[in-house]
């Protein structure tokens, strides 16, 4: 039962990250958040016992959070 409510907690603090991203007028500040939900998509992955999903996750979470970072400092990072 223990399970299930740390992976339910999973799953709210996604959705809420997801709310942040959306909201988020800083565009740096938007990437930082995605790893983060990143981060949460892999102990979920893991929870649910797919270890492959989740070593994937991390890779493509990784560098896409490096590709996002990099390609800021070459643009106006804020909205308008």
């Amino acid at each position: 039962m223990q399970i299930y409510t740390i992976e339910a907690l999973l799953l709210v603090f996604l959705i809420f990250i997801t709310a942040s991203i959306i909201y988020c007028r800083d565009i740096l500040s938007s990437v930082y958040i995605y790893s983060a939900f990143s981060f949460c998509a892999v102990l979920l992955y893991l929870m649910m016992g797919s270890p492959d999903v989740a070593f994937t996750e991390v890779v493509v979470g990784t560098v896409s959070t490096i590709f996002y970072v990099i390609s800021l400092k070459k643009i106006d990072r804020w909205c308008k």
